[in-house]
Parts: C-alpha cells; sequence; structure tokens
C-alpha cells in the first residue's frame, strides 16, 4: 500500500506489533502493579505511546469496582500531566531534534498533524477536549499544541474536561452496571463519545451563531 493511500491514519506502527503491545498492558492488570502501571501508561500515551489507558483502566475497574473511581483518577492525573509532555516535545524538541521525522514514520501520519495544526487556529480549548474525550489519539493534539504554542491554559482546561469525562465515565458504567457493561464499552463507547463531542460542537456554534 502506498503512502498517499495510508496518508489518513492515525498510527503507522504494524497491527502485529499493536497487538503485542495491547497484551503487554492489558498483562499488568493481573500483577500487583496495575495502578502504577495506569498512570505510566496513561502519562506515555499523551506523548508517544500507541495504546489507549482506557484498555488497562476497564480492566482494573472490573477487578475492583469499588476502586473504579479511583483508578479513573490515577489514569486522568496521568494522561494530563503526560500532556505537557506531548506540549514539549512539540514546543522545544520538535525542530531542534527533527523529531517530526521519527513521529510521522511511526507514530501518526504528517496529513493528521497537519489537520490538526489547522484546528488550532479555530478554538485550541475545544479542540484539546475533542481530542481528549473521543477516540481521536490524543498525543497528536498534545505535540501539536506545542509546536501552535497554544497557552498551557487551554491544553490544561481541555485535557481536564476531556480525559477526566472520559476516563470517569468508564469508571461509573463499570461501577453502575459490572462486567455486563464492558462489551457495551468495547463496541460502542468510542461512537457515543464522538456523537456526544458533535452535539457539544455543534451547540457551541448555535449558541455563536444565534448571539
Amino acid at each position: 500500500m502506498s503512502d498517499s493511500s495510508q496518508s489518513i491514519v492515525w498510527y503507522r506502527m504494524p497491527f502485529f506489533y499493536m497487538k503485542r503491545l495491547y497484551d503487554w498492558v492489558l498483562h499488568w492488570a493481573e500483577t500487583p502493579y496495575g495502578t502504577p502501571a495506569l498512570f505510566v501508561i496513561a502519562f506515555v500515551e499523551s506523548s508517544f505511546f500507541p495504546i489507549p489507558p482506557d484498555v488497562l483502566l476497564i480492566a482494573l475497574c472490573l477487578g475492583l469496582r469499588n476502586k473504579s473511581f479511583w483508578y479513573a483518577f490515577v489514569c486522568t492525573t496521568g494522561s494530563i500531566l503526560g500532556a505537557f509532555l506531548g506540549y514539549y516535545i512539540g514546543f522545544a524538541l520538535w525542530e531542534q531534534l527533527n523529531l517530526k521525522s521519527f513521529f510521522f514514520k511511526y507514530i501518526f501520519s504528517e496529513e493528521v498533524f497537519n489537520i490538526v495544526v489547522a484546528k488550532y487556529q479555530e478554538n485550541a480549548t475545544l479542540a484539546v477536549f475533542t481530542a481528549a474525550f473521543t477516540p481521536i489519539p490524543y498525543k497528536v493534539f498534545t505535540i501539536a499544541g506545542g509546536v501552535c504554542k497554544i497557552s498551557l491554559l487551554s491544553l490544561l482546561l481541555g485535557s481536564i474536561a476531556g480525559r477526566a469525562g472520559r476516563f470517569f465515565l468508564v469508571a461509573l458504567l463499570i461501577y453502575v452496571f459490572g462486567p455486563p457493561i464492558k462489551k457495551f464499552i468495547d463496541k460502542y463507547f468510542d461512537i457515543l463519545a464522538v456523537v456526544f463531542t458533535a452535539l457539544l460542537i455543534g451547540g457551541f456554534i448555535f449558541i455563536k451563531k444565534v448571539m
């Protein structure tokens, strides 16, 4: 498959390696180090790691439902702190170390990155929130945020609203409904997140036009 046919892709990593990483992330739920592993994975996923922390978050919540909100807090904290690492990569290291060649080859496509940069010209906080809450890879936005030098306040507010909203919603669903909800989350959660965000953005646009 040519590069042009792969231009609209989120990740460049081959499926085999993604599956290996997925299984590696999931195995931490069966160890005593599940909580610190969740924090670390949420942290690095915000800048370069390809597997979303939801995988481990769901497994841990299912194992100990009464600690679901604690796991969501750990996941949210790690992810938001990791966003600042992504921002720093874009702000200080992107050009200096020529990291774009590595990221465009292995992590995400240049076209996706350019789309994100364009989004930051419209509304930075809303752009960060959209990536933080939906399945759109958050790391593209944190790094592009540094490259575009968006305000740290926009990064923080968008990240808190999106990451906390996503992870605590997952924790709430598992806490209330238990294991039966896992299949629903796996199949429909990302779709519902996208629909909800689209409605939210549509609401902002409507209010802006009316007022």
